[in-house]
Formats: structure tokens, C-alpha cells, sequence
């Protein structure tokens, strides 16, 4: 419930020293907090301060519980185990360990930790601010909470304490080692992954295929056909233009691509160059034309066809979106079917990324800075998707690496997502601006190369999968897309979030939720949807298959118009 406007002015007010220290408090994050966080978490306990009868039932629940605990370890010592006062997250692995409930002084810990952390959440949301500023707080409280987590100190941690003493000392210094790389070399991060095994062109991103286009801003990969015939109609994918494309091609066996080309389809990618200065100017117009509307004509020339299908992921979809609404709009007719993976199209409340990280004042900060430096640096957008789930994607590896002493995994899946890319500079902002906080497209107020979009006039076949624990566009986000379109939709869910989405080769594994009905309401949708023991891959295959023509003779690589300039996966992807 929003705060009436005239607790605002009051607050405004205040003139208690307590509220001007924490005025000036909130003041020094200004410049060092660009989204503000830190800032509107203190705008809320000065509001609280100031007002403390909202924090009442709070600061009750965090007494009372206080003193059960107290009583709780009472009976403990006398050899009386009572349930304990407030219970983790039955999915919280940090307190896996047994020391947390059978260690008398280890279980007080954590259940005045857990009262505390849930009186740092209650406090935000006592305050009742306005949005934007309120699920700023609320998103800080909970950041707050997990970073004052036991388990991230040494002595506080049981587990940390039993492998320093399992090993003499030797995790405490290992982890002391990685603390300073990290420090030295990845901004005081933990690290998530060694990326020393993986190789372009060789262990990731390694499906054989050539180069067939490049431009200032993408080059387009033909990749080599594996079966004697193939669909007449080729596979065109989009990725998003603020992360590598390789997610569809992330190696042997966990490769989208590869699953494509093996069941008959020519199949291009787009890679997009890594913005740097040099490309400041480019509009959002530039990407749409340079970028995907570019390579739908590469491929139809190359293929023979008068059309395409395509395959989009995350913010590609949203551009795929964008090129169906121009082409209707202009009269031309070149995408046959279209595929979107972990997209959205309708941004009203689409989760933390937009209420948090995308409203007015933080896309209007981005874009001063990406003015000043022509791009925003990619390190900085791989970070606020980590904190949107900051206990499995920091705090996680600061114990692992620091506390534990052990070096990051080797995995492909986390290479990818550490090999970040920039955000060019005007583009994105004007991107920021009209999807995030005027949500445009799919309001048909969208305009593009001098043209309103109307998403709602799409009648493309199209097949959207949504990943059901996906963090940055969560699935009932991606469902929105299928109330919005006119042609046919097949709307699934696969296990996984919004990674795992995407790679998900057919395994033991997999689940899949389909439901052919569509109501408004997604919770509906899911309700009755029926669960499969196995891949969306496989569902697609179908799919995709029943849209792409007759089987033929595969076509050449590349063309008299579009030659053949190397190998995949190019040089865009390496810079």
C-alpha cells in the first residue's frame, strides 16, 4: 500500500537529528549507488524513524522472538529440544550444514540471523514508499539481510570451520589467495567459473559453419549441414545484442544450433559486434536495421527463399518482436514462423530487472554515463543479474572461494555468462527508455525507421518458452507475449531458469509443461497445464519442423552475393 503524499512532506520536514544524519546518510550514495539502492533503504528507516508506529508489529515480532530463542537454547541446555523460533527456507543450501541445528551456539546464531534479516525486509516495507523508491528499499533490505548472512564470515560459518580444520589451515589460505585475485583482477567479485578449459571454435561455439556476412555491427554464420537433405525453409537466430550468441551454440551436445542442423534445418546466426566508442551514434533504428532485418535477407538469398523462420532469445525476441511489427507495418512478409526463448514483450512490473534496476531516474543515470563513455560496460550488466539473485550467484562463490579455499568450477554454461559484452550507448538507452518505463511495444505506440509497430496486428506462427524459475524474465512475463499476438501461439514451460531454459538437450532431467489453452490469467494456464517427462528441444523439433517446407537438397554456403569470409564463429565473437 503506497504512503499518502503528506507523510512525504512531513518527512520532508522532519527536523529530528535523527532524520537529518540519516538524510545526509542517504546523500553520500548519490554518486557511488547509480540505482540508488543503499539510498532509498535509508529514505525507508527515516521514514520508519520518524514515524515508528508503522515499524510496531515488526520490532514486537523481533523482541518476542528474541526471547523465545532465548528460552529455546534454555531448554536445550538442560537437554530439551524445542522447535526452533523461525526456520530457513527449506531450499536455503547455506544452512544444509547439521551444525546449524544441532551446535547450540551455532542454531542461536541463526535463528536471531533469521529474525534479524526478517525485521530488515519488514522495515522496508513498513515505510509504504512510492514507487519507484519502495521496491528499491525492499530490494536493498533483502540484499542487506544476505549479505550480514553467518555463513559469509570464516568463524561463522561451520562448514568453513571444518575444512580449515580438515586441512590444517590450508583452505584459510587458499581462499585468502583467491580473495586477492579477486580483487586484483575481477573487482573485488568472486568469480564464478575458470574459463581456462573452454575454447572458441573448439570446445564452445564449435558447430562447424563459415562466416557468409559482416557489417559494422553483426556478421552472419551459415553453419554446414549434417544430413543429405534439409527443409527448404532456413533458421535464422537472434540472440540478444548484449550477450555472446554462443548460448545457442554452447558445445558439443548442449548446442541449439547443433540440434538444428542435425534435424534438417539451414541454420545462420547473427553475432553481434561488442560495442565500443566507436559506436556511440548507432540508434536503436541502426540495430534493427543492421542487425536482424540484414540477415533475414542473407539468409533468404543464400537459401532461395522468400522466407525465413526464426529463433530469438531473451532481448532478441523483443527485437524479433520489433521486426515483425516493421515488416507488417511496410507490407513485407519475410518471417514464416518465429521462435522465443526466455523473452518478454510486455515490460509492465517484468520483475526485479525492470522495478528495480530500469525505472526513470536509473535509465536516465545509465545514459549520462553511457554518453560520457559511448557504451556501458558489459561487467556492469552481468552484475545486476547476479544480484537479482545475489545468494546463488555472489554470496555462493564468496564462500566457495574465500571461505572454502576452493577454485570456481569448470563449467560452460557460467563461461558463457562471464564472457559479458558492452551496451552500446544511444541505442540502449533509447531502448531502456521505451520498453522499460513507457513499455511501448506492447502498448502498438513502439515507433521505428518512421513507423508505429502494432504488435497486436503479428499473426506469425510463433512458439515461446518460458524457463519456470527464470530471474530476469520470469515466466509469467513471457507468457503476457501470447495475449498479445493474433496468429497461432504454443506457449511451454520448461525447467530451468533463464539459462538452463535454453540449453536443455533432451536428458532424464528435463520437464516441460504444455497446455494448448491460453487464458489471460498465466497462474490459470499453469494450473492446468500438463508435465512432461522431457525436453522442450524435442517439442520444437516438431514444431519447427511441420513450418520449415519440403526436404531438399541442402543449399551452398554462402553465395556470389554473400561469399564466404572464414570460419565460424568469426571475429565479432572475440572482440
Amino acid at each position: 500500500m503506497a504512503a499518502p503524499r503528506h507523510d512525504q512532506t512531513d518527512d520532508q520536514r522532519d527536523p529530528s537529528a535523527l532524520g537529518e544524519l540519516l538524510g545526509i546518510a542517504a546523500g553520500a550514495f548519490d554518486t557511488t549507488d547509480p540505482v540508488n539502492l543503499a539510498r532509498n533503504y535509508l529514505r525507508a528507516t527515516r521514514r520508519v524513524a520518524v514515524r515508528p508506529r508503522r515499524a510496531v508489529p515488526a520490532a514486537l515480532r523481533f523482541g518476542a522472538g528474541l526471547g523465545l530463542v532465548a528460552t529455546n537454547l534454555a531448554t536445550r541446555v538442560v537437554g530439551v529440544e524445542l522447535p526452533g523460533v523461525i526456520e530457513p527456507d527449506p531450499g536455503d543450501r547455506r544452512f544444509a550444514d547439521p551444525t546449524w541445528r544441532d551446535n547450540l551456539l551455532f542454531h542461536g546464531l541463526l535463528q536471531t540471523y533469521l529474525l534479524a534479516a526478517q525485521l530488515i525486509v519488514e522495515v522496508a516495507e513498513a515505510a509504504r514508499l512510492d514507487a519507484p523508491e519502495g521496491p528499491k528499499a525492499e530490494f536493498a533490505a533483502h540484499l542487506l539481510a544476505d549479505s550480514i548472512a553467518p555463513t559469509n564470515a570464516l568463524l561463522t560459518n561451520p562448514a568453513a570451520l571444518k575444512r580449515a580444520f580438515e586441512t590444517g589451515g590450508t583452505s584459510v589460505l587458499r581462499g585468502l589467495a583467491n580473495f586477492v585475485r579477486d580483487v586484483a583482477r575481477n573487482d573485488g567479485w568472486p568469480r564464478q567459473v575458470d574459463t581456462s578449459p573452454f575454447r572458441l571454435g573448439r570446445t564452445i561455439a564449435a558447430t562447424r559453419g563459415k562466416v557468409v556476412f559482416r557489417n559494422e555491427l553483426i556478421e552472419v554464420l551459415q553453419y554446414t549441414p549434417q544430413t543429405d537433405e534439409v527443409h527448404e525453409l532456413p533458421l535464422l537466430v537472434c540472440p540478444p545484442w548484449i550477450n555472446r550468441y554462443y548460448i545457442a551454440d554452447l558445445a558439443p551436445g548442449k548446442s541449439l544450433i547443433e540440434w538444428a542442423v542435425r534435424h534438417g534445418h539451414t541454420t545462420f546466426a547473427i553475432s553481434y559486434r561488442n560495442p565500443d566508442a566507436s559506436m556511440a551514434e548507432l540508434t536503436f533504428d541502426d540495430y534493427l536495421r543492421l542487425g536482424p532485418l540484414t540477415a533475414i535477407d542473407v539468409a533468404r538469398e543464400i537459401s532461395g527463399t522468400d522466407t525465413v523462420n526464426t529463433l530469438s532469445i531473451c532481448l532478441g525476441g523483443t527485437m524479433n518482436t520489433m521486426v515483425l511489427g516493421y515488416l507488417d507495418a511496410v507490407g513485407d512478409h519475410l518471417v514464416n514462423s518465429s521462435t522465443y526463448l526466455v523473452s518478454a514483450t510486455d515490460y509492465q512490473g517484468a520483475g526485479a530487472l525492470a522495478t528495480v534496476f530500469a525505472d526513470p531516474s536509473t535509465v536516465d543515470a545509465l545514459a549520462r554515463k553511457m554518453d560520457r563513455n559511448g557504451f556501458l560496460d558489459g561487467r556492469e550488466m552481468a552484475r545486476t543479474f547476479d544480484l537479482i539473485k545475489a545468494n546463488d550467484l555472489v554470496f555462493r562463490y564468496l564462500i566457495d572461494g574465500w571461505l572454502m579455499g576452493e577454485q570456481p568450477p569448470q563449467f560452460d554454461m557460467l563461461a558463457w555468462n562471464a564472457d559479458s559484452t558492452n551496451m552500446p550507448g544511444k541505442a540502449h538507452a533509447q531502448f531502456l527508455r521505451k520498453l522499460y518505463t513507457e513499455n511501448a511495444l506492447a502498448t502498438d505506440r513502439f515507433e521505428a525507421m518512421g513507423e508505429t509497430l502494432h504488435v497486436s496486428d503479428i499473426k506469425t506462427d510463433s512458439y515461446i518458452v518460458a524457463g519456470a524459475d527464470d530471474h530476469i524474465v520470469p515466466w509469467p512475463v513471457a507468457y503476457r507475449t501470447t495475449q498479445l499476438f493474433k496468429g497461432p501461439v504454443r506457449f511451454v514451460m520448461t525447467s530451468g531458469g533463464h539459462i538452463a531454459g535454453i540449453v536443455c538437450p533432451p536428458s532424464p532431467k528435463a520437464r516441460l509443461w504444455t497446455n494448448d489453452d491460453l487464458p489471460p490469467d498465466p497462474q490459470a494456464w499453469r494450473a492446468n497445464a500438463t508435465e512432461h517427462h522431457e525436453s522442450w528441444w524435442t517439442d520444437w523439433a516438431a514444431w519447427i519442423g511441420s513450418r520449415s517446407g519440403e526436404l531438399r537438397e541442402p543449399p551452398p554456403t554462402g553465395s556470389a552475393t554473400y561469399p564466404v569470409l572464414g570460419e565460424a564463429p568469426g571475429s565479432y565473437v572475440r572482440s
